[in-house]
């Protein structure tokens, strides 16, 4: 006959499940705040080294605008990293979308041909990274990596080389101050409610709760009844779809479509999502964090740029951020 055996005395039952949410939770929201704490040191530096300028209301409004399109290309990428995967192609997304949304034929067309090509090659590259990665399948650091490629190349064959400049005045006034709503720009507007959005997905649907899962433990999550495949080619779709977006916004911010645009924007709106506290590894992370990434990273470049430093300094100093960002980030999983 057996008998239940209770835990020895000298061992210590593990945390329950919510208690360890609980501490997770904890550490993002101290994540969040030590973000804004740095938000506010570079706005004492910049109020202290450049007034005049970087407190005026145009440069403001500049850091949300130039903040805006990296933002939405930002959000994408963190459903698809806590979802445990990557995507480098963002940025070359970005510049086939805005090189074929603003050819000629496209632009005839109007403001409704250039946004919905641009949402739809977003899309269509999205799919092409989800059905190798998830039914492929590929990894996604190789998958997104051919994606780079063959967008970058595809949009430079389109483009001939050459900036194609855009003729429809109703998405050139969108970036004119005469648009602004209460001084705000319509680009931020749309970033608010990209990232409005997001953040309601991830924390308040059973999509979200799906894509931490998976990020989490593939395996466990398709025991559990999840359809992993699935929600891989829809994380890598979601990504697609904000680089549509932000693809017509750098159209609108411009005025023109060009194949060297979204030069970088993997590498910014990843080092973004980190800093904000989404896991390389998946499984945790949160659109807040990442969106005071972003606003953290736009600030020192204006920062850089008022006071007439180098780019290379500004390449160096967003590369030690992320690398403290690891560091703090193995820390804290290591405690």
């Amino acid at each position: 006959m057996s008998t239940a055996t209770s835990p020895g005395k000298g061992s210590t039952p593990p945390p329950p499940v919510k208690s360890r949410a609980r501490a997770a939770a904890t550490r993002l929201d101290l994540r969040h705040v030590s973000l804004i704490a740095v938000l506010a040191v570079l706005t004492l530096v910049g109020g202290i080294t450049k007034p005049d300028e970087f407190l005026s209301t145009d440069n403001l409004q500049l850091i949300l605008t130039q903040a805006s399109v990296i933002g939405v290309v930002t959000v994408g990428v963190t459903f698809v990293i806590i979802g445990g995967g990557i995507d480098l192609s963002v940025g070359a997304i970005v510049a086939l979308a805005s090189v074929w949304a603003t050819t000629v034929a496209t632009q005839e067309y109007g403001i409704t041909g250039v946004l919905f090509c641009s949402l739809l090659v977003g899309v269509g590259c999205g799919l092409v990274n989800g059905l190798l990665i998830a039914y492929g399948p590929m990894v996604p650091f190789i998958a997104t990596l051919a994606m780079l490629a063959s967008a970058r190349g595809l949009a430079e064959q389109l483009s001939d080389g050459k900036t194609q400049v855009v003729t429809v005045d109703s998405v050139l006034d969108l970036g004119v101050p005469d648009s602004y709503v209460l001084g705000v720009p319509p680009l931020v507007m749309i970033f608010a409610a990209v990232s409005l959005i997001g953040w309601l997905v991830l924390n308040r649907t059973t999509f979200g709760r799906r894509t931490v899962a998976v990020g989490g433990n593939a395996e466990a999550s398709r025991l559990a009844g999840i359809a992993v495949k699935r929600q891989r080619l829809l994380l890598y779709l979601l990504s697609g779809l904000c680089c549509g977006i932000a693809a017509f916004m750098l159209i609108v911010l411009t005025g023109s479509g060009q194949n060297t645009n979204g030069n970088l924007y993997e590498l910014d709106a990843i080092a973004a999502a980190i800093i904000g506290g989404t896991l390389l590894s998946g499984g945790r992370g949160t659109i807040t964090g990442s969106v005071l990434g972003v606003l953290v990273f736009t600030t020192i470049t204006n920062l850089f740029a008022l006071n007439n430093l180098q780019s290379d300094v500004q390449q160096i100093a967003k590369g030690a951020i992320i690398v403290a960002a690891v560091l703090v980030q193995k820390g804290r999983n290591s405690t």
